[in-house]
């Protein structure tokens, strides 16, 4: 297992070595990436935030962030995955399931969240399935319809959210291990970027499991992925996004050099418009991590804005990511344009992170309410 100050270089072998060569691949089949999540495993990166207790890395937030940069900047599907299993390992290291951590600390274990439902869509606050406690009081069973959970089939474990068995309160979470009677993936994923996260729908009829499988108080589900696993993927999502216009400057400067006029003798780099293009990406990717990085800061100093600017990257950043594939791809011109380009899988994949939930108008809602001191959920 790397140290936290010695993980990047294990991460940027298997990089590397297997994720960036089977990125296009993963893109252009819309193959879960197994090889590329089993290298992470492999190098220590999925144990990376697993306590030092249970043998893994110790890492936080920060750590994470960095990985699933480098991640989004080669193969977006993985960094998603990475993201989601980041998000769950926080609700696992709640719950201090030793033998689980210790699985996800070895790399043999990938998790995942199931919080978005049918029902309910992007409002994965408000869960619709059920858990309804057995006659023998120490068994519960959980029906669901989850309408996409990264990693569908492919994962260890789910962290599942349901109404509570008793409690009030709008959520309670749930340990679910892979393989139990019941739980199914309910359609493929087809979609227009992140093609390989495997983000699938999924079923739970009269899934049982025991009591002891909740994770934190029953209907105090919404509190801990508030404090516990929306800060993973909030900023996670948006660490993607900042790979993404990484990437998307490089291939743009790479564009510039190699590509020129004949009839005039010159390059593309040797055009100020296009370099005005090059520097307004730079600009843009500088300006994302910055966020970014202040979010982080204000998270580990405890700062009374934490909350507010974790609840900022995903939305800033998305938004960022989108712009920015927009002007790389008219800097490529047709080049870009065309499937073998990197730039075309980044401009699907800069997609995606405005519709995930919570999406970027659900976000510019909570930022809004927290300027204005008003509760993130309920009517106002």
């Amino acid at each position: 297992m790397p140290s936290q100050g010695s993980y990047r270089d294990a991460l940027l072998r298997a990089i590397d070595e297997v994720v960036a060569p089977g990125a296009t691949e993963v893109d252009a089949a819309g193959e879960f990436p197994k090889a590329q999540v089993d290298a992470l495993g492999a190098a220590g990166i999925l144990g990376l935030t697993v306590p030092v207790e249970y043998g893994g890395g110790g890492a936080g937030l920060r750590e994470a962030a960095d990985v699933i940069r480098e991640l989004g900047s080669t193969c977006a599907s993985t960094a998603m995955i990475v993201t989601m299993h980041y998000s769950a390992v926080a609700a696992l290291a709640a719950r201090e399931d030793k033998e689980t951590l210790r699985a996800v600390a070895t790399g043999r274990h990938l998790s995942t969240l199931a919080l978005s439902e049918t029902g309910s869509r992007g409002h994965f606050w408000a869960p619709l399935s059920t858990a309804v406690l057995q006659d023998d009081g120490a068994t519960v069973r959980l029906d669901a319809s989850k309408s996409w959970v990264t990693s569908a089939g492919h994962a260890d474990s789910y962290v599942w959210s349901s109404t509570p068995v008793s409690a009030d309160g709008p959520m309670t979470l749930w340990y679910v291990p892979a393989g139990v009677s019941g739980l199914s993936v309910a359609g493929p994923f087809d979609g227009l970027g992140l093609r390989g996260n495997a983000s699938a729908p999924m079923s739970a009829d009269g899934v049982l499991v025991p009591l002891s499988a909740m994770i934190g108080a029953d209907g105090a589900g919404l509190d801990l992925a508030l404090a516990a696993v929306l800060p993973y993927f909030l900023i996670g999502t948006a660490a993607m996004s900042a790979g993404l216009i990484q990437r998307l400057a490089e291939e743009t400067a790479a564009h510039l050099t190699r590509t020129h006029y004949a009839h005039l003798g010159k390059s593309l780099a040797q055009q100020a418009q296009p370099r005005a293009q090059l520097a307004r990406l730079r600009i843009e990717a500088d300006r994302t991590w910055a966020l970014i990085t202040a979010a982080l800061d204000a998270v580990e100093a405890g700062s009374e804005d934490a909350m507010l600017l974790v609840l900022e990257v995903k939305a800033a950043a998305g938004e960022a990511a989108a712009e920015a594939a927009d002007l790389a791809l008219r800097a490529g011109g047709g080049s870009a344009f065309r499937k073998e380009s990197p730039v075309e899988r980044l401009f699907r994949d800069s997609r995606a992170a405005r519709v995930m939930s919570p999406s970027t108008d659900h976000l510019y809602d909570f930022v809004g309410r927290a300027l204005l001191g008003l509760p993130l959920l309920g009517d106002v």
